[in-house]
Parts: structure tokens; C-alpha cells; sequence
């Protein structure tokens, strides 16, 4: 009997990985701009929702759960690294990362690595997981206006340079 649930659970959380991996990691990448860096993060959050899946498979969202999971484990890394190594000047996209081996245009990656990152977070959950503003804000831990807010700045800065080309309006 037991096995019969655990084979179960097992297909349950299978499909959802399926289904939600590429999602997942393309919102990731987004954020963060390194695919490896992406893969990695998206990797251990699929890990930690797997020894929680009863908890999470109840989650409203369960694929922002996964998201907003990777990103604590990357601030979480972000932060040991940066007792232990001094900070350079790369910032979080060095040079000739975050292409995304076709995951993501490789104009609208560069134009989201010029956002703050809170517009990139909310970039990325709003459009590559289509989560409402609602969604976005409970994930991010923000009141639903500074959603809309960051939003609309975003946007208006991806719209402007995307639509130029060479400096001359298209």
C-alpha cells in the first residue's frame, strides 16, 4: 500500500517538474542573468520542493514557490560569498554570461541586465510565469503597487531600448 503512494507521489512531483522546469528557469535566468548560475539555483529549489512536495503541491503556486525558493537560495549564496570573497566589479551578469543558450532573446536579456533587479524579479515573474500582480507581490514579499510600479518603469525602459536600433528610433 505504501508503495502504491509513493509511486503516486513520485509521477505527481515527475509531471510537475516536466511541465514547470523550463518556465522556472527561463523566470530565474532572467533575475539573475547566468544560466549556470540559473540551472543551479532552479536545480536545489526543485530539490527542496521535492522533500516538501505534500507542502508545495498545496501551494496556490507551486512553480512561483519553486522561483521565489531559488532566488532566496541565491541571495542566501550571495551573502556567504560575500563574507568570504571581496566584491569585484562584475556585478551579477559578467561579461559574455546570461545568452541563455535560447531561452531567452539574446537583446531582451541584455536589456534586462540593465535593470535594477527588482524590476528584473518582477519582469520575469509577471511575464515568463504569468503570475497576476497579486501573485508577483506575494512572492516577492512587496505591497501589489510597487509590483505595478516596477512593472511599468521596466517596461518602459525595455520598450525604449528594444525599439532603437544604433541610436536611431526604429
Amino acid at each position: 500500500m505504501r508503495s502504491r503512494g509513493m509511486n503516486a507521489e513520485i509521477s505527481d512531483f515527475a509531471g510537475f517538474y516536466a511541465a514547470s522546469r523550463d518556465d522556472c528557469l527561463r523566470t530565474v535566468l532572467a533575475s539573475v542573468g547566468d544560466l549556470d548560475r540559473a540551472r543551479d539555483l532552479v536545480d536545489e529549489a526543485f530539490a527542496r520542493a521535492w522533500a516538501s512536495w505534500r507542502t508545495v503541491r498545496r501551494h496556490p503556486a507551486p512553480r512561483a514557490w519553486v522561483v521565489r525558493t531559488a532566488l532566496n537560495a541565491g541571495v542566501s549564496a550571495w551573502r556567504r560569498r560575500r563574507r568570504e570573497v571581496p566584491l569585484s566589479g562584475d556585478g551579477p551578469f559578467p561579461a559574455g554570461h546570461g545568452a541563455g543558450d535560447g531561452l531567452v532573446d539574446r537583446d531582451i536579456m541584455a536589456a534586462l541586465r540593465r535593470l535594477p533587479e527588482r524590476q528584473r524579479q518582477v519582469v520575469a515573474l509577471r511575464l515568463f510565469l504569468d503570475l497576476d500582480t497579486a501573485g508577483t507581490a506575494e512572492v516577492l514579499g512587496i505591497a501589489p503597487g510597487t509590483v505595478t510600479a516596477h512593472l511599468a518603469r521596466a517596461i518602459a525602459t525595455l520598450r525604449e531600448e528594444l525599439t532603437t536600433w544604433n541610436g536611431v528610433p526604429q
